[in-house]
């Protein structure tokens, strides 16, 4: 009769990178496995680089490459340092790229100028929640018409523009918590400021964000 093997002695199956949360990725690339960071760089490349453009804005569109590469240098200098204990590896990372935007906004004396580009579409989706037209019926968003393309990359343009009207903080913040989906607490926490200032800056952009895009939410039916 065979005995039974013991359970300590059973072999753990083995994780996919792919599979694998970005704590533990980034904990296996601290020990040696660069095929981990390829995963993380890989499953967050785009949402960093977007963040990095929508908060340097177009006056500083030259040096968005730069501060990305520098961000991800900055995630591989401080493999050694990361712990899951204090923030979430996205949360850490995008702070790592906040931080440096923002060395870049404040050392330029950043001008507020008209950011546009053609995935404005993409954002006010996003942020408005629904498709309407300009007469505020429903677009099918598989097959919209040419005018109803027309209006809400009008939209989208306009979007943007307001979005490089606001403060810095403000447009941090609002990206953070819109498009990346950052609680106020994880701001917070990032940031390295008070819940209530965060709390702050997201209302106010937000105001600011409402009277700037007034026209078009009126059509979404929001209001201002």
């Amino acid at each position: 009769m065979l005995s039974p093997v013991p359970v300590d002695a059973v072999e753990p199956a083995e994780v996919p990178p792919d599979a694998m949360p970005d704590d533990q990725l980034m904990l296996a690339y601290a020990g040696g496995d660069t095929g981990a960071f390829d995963v993380l760089y890989a499953r967050h490349e785009g949402a960093l680089f977007r963040f990095v453009r929508r908060l340097l804005g177009l006056r500083l569109a030259a040096e968005v490459d730069e501060v990305f590469q520098e961000t991800w240098v900055r995630i591989i200098t401080a493999r050694d340092s990361f712990s899951p204990q204090g923030a979430a590896w996205r949360t850490w990372a995008f702070t790592i790229a906040h931080n440096l935007a923002m060395d870049r906004l404040r050392a330029s004396g950043r001008q507020m100028v008209v950011h546009v580009h053609d995935e404005g579409l993409d954002a006010v989706q996003r942020v408005g929640g629904r498709l309407l037209n300009g007469q505020g019926q429903p677009v099918d968003a598989a097959h919209p018409s040419a005018e109803d393309e027309a209006f809400w990359r009008s939209a989208g343009r306009r979007l943007l523009a307001c979005l490089n009207e606001l403060p810095d903080d403000q447009r941090a913040a609002f990206l953070l918590h819109h498009e990346d989906g950052f609680t106020v607490e994880a701001m917070a926490a990032a940031l390295d400021v008070g819940f209530e200032t965060v709390r702050s800056r997201l209302r106010y952009g937000l105001k600011k964000l409402r009277g700037c895009m007034a026209r078009y939410l009126t059509v979404l039916g929001e209001g201002a």
